[in-house]
């Protein structure tokens, strides 16, 4: 392969605003995995926001891009996997397996799709010095007419479509809008874009914690909920405090801490097949590897009020949620999926213009 850009390419980032700006090119906020398209000829190369490697995992992407994307170029974009009219994370997860079966069976189960959004180097040309409107104006015409797997994102410089979408896209399972200054060029590792994500807030149960790796302090709450025949099903967490805010967690903790597991909601969590009817801490993964994922049980008798952007697949927090404040006033047993607002739902053709 030979390009006059190659991997390993760290992709510019986003840093998080409350409001969208105005002035910008404005696109939707994908939920997948961000990834870098090196295409030279048949070479393909499938470069990770970590630099490593996802060609292995998508081999129907690979054939498709092939055949969709120009014959030498680097292309930014995200690798998503869609169900049912939404984009579903879960299904995407699973596609990183290391058994070489188990990828071609899920390649033909759950194919994945790719949205370019911006091109970093087209033939034998760099253009990550040209600003974001001569790129985006060069990508629309390198894909003029592209197909399904392959997308060309939507973008768009009227900020009332961009509200728009903020309101109806997350219906199709996305994360929110982008917004990108109209003269900025490339510039990897960088937090130069902005991100506007949805944020609302839950009243949940605090059911444990585990340890800061630096000692003995909170690393992170486990939160839960009541699912309708009263069980409680872990959710997520919550996991950005200051040091000495750690240290009080473990002092107002103390006396709900129970000894053991026994008679806890979550007792079965060591249990793997337990995993399979119940949303527990401590789920096997092939993410955890080695890490440590024992948690300090307590009952089951506090209630925080935390905010999270979008549930996945409605059962836990896509991303781990900030916490906000104690609720005293709410009772555990009141803190139920059914608190919690479900987006309208928005078929993922309508973002893309074309079969999701």
């Amino acid at each position: 392969m030979d390009l006059p850009v190659m991997p390993p390419v760290k992709p510019m980032l986003a840093k998080s605003v409350a409001r969208i700006p105005p002035d910008m090119q404005y696109e939707a906020k994908w939920d997948g995995f961000r990834a870098i398209v090196f295409r030279d000829g048949t070479e393909v190369e499938l470069g990770s926001r970590t630099g490593k490697s996802l060609t292995r995992y998508f081999p129907e992407l690979v054939e498709a891009l092939k055949g969709r994307l120009p014959e030498r170029c680097v292309v930014d974009g995200e690798i998503v996997v869609a169900r049912e009219g939404r984009l579903d994370f879960d299904a995407l997860s699973e596609r990183i397996h290391p058994a070489a079966s188990r990828v071609r069976t899920l390649a033909e189960r759950t194919p994945a799709s790719f949205v370019a959004f911006d091109l970093l180097a087209l033939a034998d040309e760099s253009l990550v010095d040209l600003p974001l409107t001569d790129r985006r104006a060069l990508l629309t015409r390198a894909l003029a007419g592209v197909t399904a797997p392959v997308h060309l994102a939507p973008a768009t410089t009227d900020i009332d479509v961009a509200r728009q979408w903020f309101e109806q896209y997350e219906g199709a399972g996305l994360d929110g809008v982008i917004a990108k200054p109209p003269t900025l060029r490339y510039r990897q590792d960088e937090r130069a874009m902005f991100k506007i994500k949805h944020e609302r807030t839950a009243d949940v149960v605090v059911a444990g914690y585990r340890f800061h790796k630096s000692g003995p302090v909170v690393g992170s709450l486990l939160l839960g909920l009541y699912d309708d025949r009263g069980t409680l099903q872990h959710v997520g967490v919550c996991a950005a405090f200051a040091m000495k805010r750690r240290a009080e967690l473990v002092e107002e903790l103390e006396p709900l801490r129970l000894a053991d597991v026994e008679g806890h909601p979550w007792a079965a969590w060591s249990d793997e097949s337990a995993h399979e009817t119940a949303r527990l801490p401590g789920a096997p993964s092939r993410w955890s590897g080695k890490k440590d994922l024992s948690w300090v049980p307590v009952r089951p008798e506090r209630v925080a009020e935390v905010a999270y952007d979008h549930m996945e697949n409605g059962a836990r927090f896509r991303h781990t949620a900030r916490f906000r404040r104690w609720r005293p006033d709410r009772a555990p047993e009141s803190c139920t999926y059914a608190q919690l607002e479900e987006p309208v739902r928005y078929d993922l053709a309508e973002v893309l213009g074309s079969p999701a």
